[in-house]
């Protein structure tokens, strides 16, 4: 019996951990830490995969706990105190508009992690306000208000930018 929990544990994890790198990328904003909190949400998922795999929706519990893991580090004190320096950079991509993209990214880095964690969830993964609010343990309200300040943070920094660029 546990050899076939681990297996079907080690197929879903292999199967969704890119996925799971994107979206912590996203909240993290540095490929490192978003490997740690990655890292720790499998862990957790271990932990509780008789639980997991009986959800209706796996990728979203996976998801939950990911959001939920990131929310948590980024309120203790070690995050508060250690800033770690990266000097990864990604390999060009001549589609993309590489200024605007690091200034988005710039932007986003600086919102508060339950704003970025809500719009991470809204307009990356796609979710709806009430499943954003399952997924981070509080009000479609909260969700909205959240949503709301943090595209007004986002506005207010590329604000310049944008209007540059017209």
């Amino acid at each position: 019996m546990r050899g076939s929990r681990d297996a079907e544990y080690t197929e879903y994890v292999q199967s969704r951990q890119q996925w799971l790198r994107r979206v912590a990328y996203l909240l993290c904003q540095d490929w490192q830490s978003a490997d740690d909190l990655v890292q720790t949400a499998i862990t957790s998922l271990y932990t509780h995969w008789g639980k997991a795999r009986d959800a209706t929706n796996l990728d979203a519990y996976a998801r939950t706990v990911l959001v939920r893991c990131f929310i948590s580090e980024r309120r203790s004190a070690w995050s508060r105190r250690v800033s770690l320096v990266h000097e990864h950079i990604e390999a060009p991509d001549r589609s993309i508009d590489h200024d605007a993209r690091l200034d988005v990214q710039e932007a986003l880095a600086a919102l508060p992690p339950r704003q970025r964690a809500t719009l991470v969830l809204r307009f990356y993964c796609d979710l709806p306000v009430e499943e954003t609010a399952r997924e981070l343990g509080c009000s479609v309200g909260t969700v909205k208000s959240q949503t709301s300040k943090g595209l007004e943070s986002l506005r207010r920094a590329l604000g310049p930018i944008m209007v540059e660029e017209s």
